[in-house]
Formats: structure tokens, sequence, C-alpha cells
């Protein structure tokens, strides 16, 4: 009976530890900056395109980088338990030189020259298809980092990898990031974005309502403010009967974040980036 509160407090000082290593682990890549704000000698040459998509397979849940939850930059996130059925459209960035062998949240170390990439919140490792909306290319990564932590961007791609999607001038694009599940079929692409088909068009939702006097409140305060393209999506047949309010759509990434930053200042911190559907 004497010898248990101290095996006790050993415990707790063991778990404390652990939490303490999976907190640094995750929050290595924090804070960061857009690649086109950081002055980098430019990365060996390399034959982007002679470099292999990755290869979706089986793998167990890597030992570090999967807690439940974890904080960043002063925000939680919380770590999907699948990531099967996965399919967002959003904004990618790219890491390079800055982080090149240096230790990932699932630690291993970052090969810029390779086909991986950082998420927030799929489960680590996960593979997916990343699509760049505004051309069409799409490669294939293993996502094994957590990130990016800049706002609205939904995920950060190796030098390659970014390469291969045409997006370094630019250091951004709008992408679909779709999961892929080992051993089924890989579905084709996205159609490349034409000016007929605004397939690169987002969209930023301010939030959801479930009462329409809420919704409605809340639009009447945007179009006072000055924000324009702002509507509210009807509930569809079917669907949860939510009303979302949204400001749309952007056709760049620029024009996304001054929005974003607007919307923040009038008390909707939350807004996310959302595709058309």
């Amino acid at each position: 009976m004497r010898g248990r509160p101290w095996a006790l407090l050993r415990v707790l000082g063991t778990l404390a530890w652990v939490s303490l290593l999976t907190a640094c682990s995750l929050a290595r890549r924090a804070p960061e900056a857009p690649p086109a704000a950081v002055v980098q000698p430019p990365p060996p040459a390399i034959n982007v395109d002679a470099v292999p998509d990755a290869v979706p397979r089986v793998e167990p849940r890597s030992a570090l980088g999967n807690p439940p939850f974890y904080d960043a930059l002063g925000k939680r996130y919380y770590v999907l338990p699948t990531a099967a059925g996965y399919v967002e459209d959003g904004i990618a960035s790219w890491y390079g030189p800055t982080f090149h062998e240096k230790s990932t949240s699932s630690g291993e170390p970052y090969d810029m020259y390779g086909m991986t990439a950082a998420h927030k919140t799929l489960p680590l490792p996960s593979y997916a298809r990343v699509t760049n909306l505004r051309n069409g290319r799409s490669v294939v990564v293993r996502i094994n980092d957590r990130g990016p932590f800049v706002a609205n961007r939904l995920i950060d791609l190796s030098y390659t990898a970014a390469a291969k999607l045409d997006m370094l001038r630019d250091g951004t694009t709008f992408v679909e990031v779709r999961v892929l599940t080992p051993g089924q079929p890989v579905e084709p692409a996205r159609l490349p974005a034409t000016p007929a088909t605004p397939a690169a068009a987002l969209y930023l939702q301010a939030g959801a309502f479930a009462d329409p006097r809420n919704a409605q409140r809340a639009l009447a305060r945007l179009r006072e403010a000055g924000v324009p393209s702002v509507f509210l999506l009807q509930p569809q047949a079917g669907q949860v009967s939510l009303f979302r309010l949204r400001v749309g759509p952007l056709g760049s990434v620029e024009e996304l974040d001054h929005y974003a930053g607007r919307l923040a200042a009038l008390g909707f911190a939350d807004a996310r980036v959302v595709g058309a559907q």
C-alpha cells in the first residue's frame, strides 16, 4: 500500500513526458511562412518527372504523430480515426530546403525530393491523390507529417510534388485532396479547369446555421459590412438541414486570404475553405 502513491507518481510522470514529446514532435514545423516569404537557395536540379508517385500500401499507424488531438499555434486539431472516404478541396502550399532532412511529426526525416505531404488531421501515414484544380495535374503522395499551420491551408506538399503540379512559382494553388485506399483502384484525377468549368473556384464558409433566422441575420451583417458575393446555400433534400453562409466564388488564393481576414475581423474567425458542393 505504501508503494502505490510512488508508483502512481511514476506513471503520471511518464505520461506527462510522453505527452511533452508528442507535442514537441507535432509542433516542430510551427510557425511557418509561405514559401514566397522565405529567401532560399534554389534546390539542386532534378528531373521531377522521373520521380514516381507514391504507391499506396498497407501500413500500421505511426507511433508518433497520431494522438487523439494536439495543439499548434493556439488551435486544437483532432486526428481523424480513419482516412477512408476523405475528399476535400482547399489550398495547397509546399515546403522545401528549410525542413529538408529534419524530423517530421511521424519521426521520419523529411525528404523534399520525395513524394510526401503534411496534413493537420489525416492519420499518419495516409496516401492521397492531390489534383491541381487550375491545370488538372495530379500526383499521389504519402502523408507523413503535420501541417501546414498557416491559415486556410489544407495540405503542404514536398518540393517534388509541388513541382510536378506546377505550383512552385506561385507557392500555393487550389487543389482537391482525395484519400486512396491501398488495394483499391486509383480513381482518375478531376478534369482540368477551363473558363467554362470553374473547378478552381472555391468559397469561404462563414458559418452553418440550423435556424434560418440566425442565418439571415448573419447574411445581413456581412452585406452591411460591404462583403461582396455573400449568399446563403439552402439545405438540399436528404441532407442535414443547415443554412450555409458563403462568400465567393473566389478565383485566387490572394482573394481568398483577403476575405478570410475580413471575415475574422467581423467575428467569423472560424470561416473555412470549401468547394462548390
